[in-house]
């Protein structure tokens, strides 16, 4: 009998997109949610200038680099975990 994974490839794209994803999505709006209720992205200085970006696309951008840092935490989950066959 064939493996679900050899029959259906496409399908186990999408189950390992989704267990890399959607923790990563959950854990990139908490942190999101924890860094700006303590830092005002006004106050942001990188690299000794203030960050000339409105409050919106600083949320954006920090949500967005908490999301692949997330992604590649869990990524690197399911790679290290899968068994090879």
């Amino acid at each position: 009998m064939k493996s679900t994974e050899a029959v259906y490839p496409a399908v186990a794209v999408r189950s390992i997109l989704m267990v890399v994803l959607w923790p990563s999505f959950l854990t990139a709006c908490v942190a999101s949610g924890l860094l700006f209720s303590l830092v005002n992205p006004e106050q942001l200085i990188l690299l000794g200038n203030r960050i000339e970006l409105s409050n919106l696309g600083v949320y954006t951008i920090g949500f967005f680099v908490f999301w692949l840092l997330g992604a590649i935490s869990s990524g690197l989950t399911v790679l290290l975990s899968s068994t090879s066959k």
